[in-house]
């Protein structure tokens, strides 16, 4: 890097003073490790001063997520996907309705097949996927990400393909503990897939994700049941009981949630309660809770199919807006300079204050 001189004063002769003063300066320094005191700025001079108010140049300081369109609809398929693992397993140790149970089957298998093929498209070459797998990170969301979803693929497939010969052939007990034993093995997988995508932009310095790390992988996880069950109604199986009443949970979840969000007015949750960001999120929250909600309780008491069927249609849309809206929310953070900038100087007021207590106990 080149030096560029600073424009000298005129009749500017260094004093003892001064040089007094940059003596001191250099046995902080060396001492201490920082200097204390407001020095100057000379005019000209390429020294930035970034505050919370000004910014640094109008340069954000995170960089915004490098991940294509897919990934939110990946976020979906595998919710959706990872949750229909759980009711296929549930639904064959609870109930007698083999229909359900193949239909759920089913559907798991394809979220498995469909989520990594939209992973792949997200990372542009499928050697990036499988150099995911050449290590196994459990400090790192993304590689036990990649890990899940090739497990769950992988059982999610074994149990529908044992499901299938299970038809064709007869209820024969090999084959019934091959599908047995890969369904609950899907739907251990599933329950993680359904979740780590809330964990997975939680555990970044995007400042809306961070700040809400403890509840989106509930959330998502609430969301994927809802869409799960809804494709599965809009399958044929609008007359169980239990998919209603798993619906109606995941709704009220998502209600609760929406409300405790709602609530929650930090700067650092701005881009879910403003802008076009804010927007998709609110209209993705009402689409999953309050509407599919209210809707189903009136198909409870009323048998009307139709409410069933428009609570699933809304569900289905309220989880993809959700997944679209909180990555929208994660660019307009990583471009608010204010948060990180802020939260600098709160540590620096921290650490002058640890030190001046120090100082006077001592």
């Amino acid at each position: 890097m080149s030096r560029v001189p600073l424009p000298e004063v005129p009749g500017r002769v260094p004093d003892s003073q001064s040089e007094a003063r940059l003596d001191e300066i250099r046995r902080q320094a060396a001492t201490r490790g920082r200097v204390d005191g407001h020095g100057i700025k000379p005019v000209g001079a390429p020294f930035p001063h970034a505050t919370a108010e000004t910014g640094y140049y109008g340069i954000p300081l995170l960089k915004e997520p490098q991940w294509t369109k897919e990934i939110p609809l990946y976020f979906f398929v595998g919710g959706a996907a990872g949750a229909a693992a759980v009711v296929a397993s549930a639904a064959n140790l609870l109930t007698k309705d083999r229909d359900l149970v193949r239909s759920a089957r089913w559907v798991a298998a394809a979220g498995g097949v469909i989520s990594p093929a939209l992973l792949i498209s997200d990372l542009g070459v499928p050697s990036r996927f499988l150099n995911m797998l050449r290590v196994f990170k459990p400090q790192s969301a993304m590689n036990m990400g990649a890990w899940t979803l090739s497990t769950f693929s992988s059982f999610a497939a074994a149990a529908a393909f044992a499901n299938l010969v299970r038809q064709k052939v007869g209820d024969a007990l090999p084959i019934r503990l091959v599908e047995n034993a890969s369904g609950l093995l899907a739907s251990a997988t599933g329950v993680v897939l359904s979740t780590y995508s809330g964990v997975l932009i939680g555990a970044t310095a995007i400042p809306v994700w961070n700040e809400n790390i403890g509840t989106l992988p509930h959330h998502f996880a609430a969301s994927g049941v809802n869409s799960a069950v809804s494709i599965l109604e809009l399958l044929g199986h609008d007359d169980s009981r239990g998919l209603n009443s798993l619906g109606i949970a995941a709704s009220a979840y998502e209600v609760y949630e929406g409300f405790e969000l709602e609530t929650k007015r930090t700067r650092a949750n701005e881009p879910v309660h403003k802008g076009l960001s804010g927007a998709i999120v609110r209209t993705g929250g009402v689409l999953s809770g309050p509407v599919p909600l209210a809707l189903r309780v009136a198909y409870a008491v009323t048998g009307n199919r139709n409410l069933r069927r428009a609570a699933s249609w809304s569900s289905i849309a309220g989880s993809l807006l959700t997944r679209v809206g909180w990555i929208r929310a994660g660019h307009s953070s990583a471009k608010d300079h204010r948060i990180p900038l802020k939260l600098a100087e709160n540590v620096q007021e921290i650490r002058k204050s640890s030190e001046e207590l120090t100082q006077k106990s001592a």
